[in-house]
């Protein structure tokens, strides 16, 4: 459905009023590629993040939140939206997001929200063209720099001097100061944590000193690779391994610290925001959600980065704060997906939802009405700037992470998640694809094993078929 037809067709829903009976502001910061336990209140080791660590007590922390595709532009999109990734179809970091799809800032915008879009969009490759559905748009092409970025303001190019975290915050807290008096949204879509990593001045010499945390499978090791697929193991020296990342030119200690200091501008950012909000008087009724687009993996089975379907590259941190609408200073277990910010947001404001949207408002599940998903599916496409990954489909359940692996002969992946968080015992690890057909499913053994496999297939098709894509498994029961 087009915007243009749901507009036409949609029933008006009672606005979603504050206290003091105004329309709800809206708040989306939005960073690139923040590994979910990368915070202080997640428990990591030194780092500290004062400003997310204050908007999780003060407000609701989804500790299972994932995305459905890992890479930026394809889970950009489906935020958007609210759509799978074979539903709007942007598979890869350079296609634009299809015109004529409903996005949930244009129909804030037809629903009488002033609009701001300020960051990094990344859809359409080098393009930094204003987007529908923004009054405001300052942009810039593609990755962006971390210093001194040309920015697009509304159309017009201009070089900025100074760090691209701070600049952007800035321009934000502008839009928030004009449009005080009337209902907006607000999407911050930060350049940071992105690599390559370059701090803020300020941060350059943070957590020189400290011991890092490396993972037990980032060790060379058969007993880490046992059961696990032959291209993981290749991987180690590809572009996106340990022992070949980025082509040998930074080593992985400066890596790993560069990236947390890259991160504490944007913890700043946030406290900045929300110190905004608060002197305007808009805080406790303004709905602030803070999410990462993708995770990133630091060393778990010899990699680094994202795409893979391993929990440190589909987790992503997510928190949302909004006293006047939820009970705050509370952890939320239930799965919360890149796809169900676009009804949040479009039922926190009291804007009807499109009818056919793959994700779900998350005002439920914080409030703890209702039955709540248990599964979802994950996407990844191929892309041949980095081949050494390949297209994954698989299935996320509140148990088991099962991923199938298109284009090649190798081993699938299925984990008790429940009993391996780690993923180091691969269910399947003994049960390889040799045949032309690729008739796994027959070489299983186990007849547990074999029911499970079957089910969680079922259950693949079944999210596939609801959802526009194709229902065929890798191999059939």
């Amino acid at each position: 459905m087009t915007r243009k037809e749901f507009l036409r067709t949609a029933v008006a829903a009672p606005a979603v009023l504050t206290q003091a009976g105004k329309r709800r502001n809206l708040v989306f910061i939005l960073s690139d590629d923040h590994r979910y336990d990368f915070m202080s209140c997640a428990g990591h080791p030194f780092l500290k993040t004062p400003n997310l660590d204050r908007l999780a007590k003060g407000g609701v922390w989804f500790r299972n939140a994932f995305v459905t595709t890992s890479l930026c532009s394809p889970s950009r999109a489906s935020i958007l939206t609210g759509l799978y990734v074979h539903a709007h179809g942007v598979t890869d970091n350079v296609t634009p997001l299809p015109p004529g799809l409903v996005t949930f800032p244009q129909l804030l915008q037809e629903h009488g929200y002033r609009t701001g879009y300020i960051g990094k969009w990344h859809m359409g490759g080098e393009s930094d063209a204003p987007r529908p559905g923004f009054d405001r748009w300052i942009s810039f092409r593609g990755q962006g720099v971390y210093w001194n970025p040309v920015l697009n303001f509304d159309g017009q190019r201009r070089q900025v001097k100074g760090y691209v975290t701070d600049i952007l915050t800035e321009e934000a807290i502008k839009f928030i100061e004009e449009n005080k008096s009337r209902p907006f949204l607000l999407y911050l879509g930060h350049k940071a944590v992105h690599h390559e990593f370059f701090p803020a001045e300020r941060h350059k010499n943070l957590y020189s000193d400290v011991p890092l945390p490396y993972p037990k499978s980032m060790a060379n090791t058969e007993q880490n690779y046992r059961g696990k697929p032959d291209w993981v193991r290749r991987q180690r020296n590809s572009w996106h391994g340990v022992d070949g990342m980025y082509d040998h030119k930074i080593p992985f200690d400066q890596f790993y610290r560069d990236y947390c200091r890259t991160l504490m501008a944007l913890d700043e950012s946030v406290g900045r925001i929300v110190n905004t909000l608060e002197e305007k008087g808009l805080l406790n009724d303004t709905l602030v959600i803070y999410m990462g687009d993708n995770g990133f993996m630091f060393g778990e089975h010899g990699l680094i980065d994202k795409r893979a379907m391993y929990e440190p590259s589909i987790r992503v941190p997510m928190i949302a704060h909004c006293p006047d609408l939820f009970e705050g200073g509370r952890q939320v277990q239930g799965m919360a997906l890149n796809l169900d910010i676009c009804p949040t947001m479009l039922e926190a404001a009291g804007v009807p939802v499109p009818p056919g949207l793959h994700g779900r408002s998350l005002l439920p599940l914080i409030r703890g009405t209702g039955e709540w998903r248990t599964e979802f599916l994950y996407e990844y496409f191929w892309e041949r700037d980095f081949p050494q990954t390949p297209t994954v489909l698989g299935l996320r359940t509140d148990q088991y992470s099962y991923m199938q692996y298109h284009g090649i002969w190798d081993l699938d992946e299925l984990y008790d998640i429940q009993k391996d968080p780690d993923q180091m015992n691969n269910l399947l690890g003994d049960v390889r694809i040799t045949t032309q057909a690729g008739r796994l499913f027959n070489r299983i053994k186990d007849p547990e094993l074999k029911k499970l496999v079957a089910d969680l297939q079922g259950r693949m098709r079944k999210i596939l078929a609801a959802t526009g894509g194709r229902p065929e498994p890798t191999w059939k029961a």
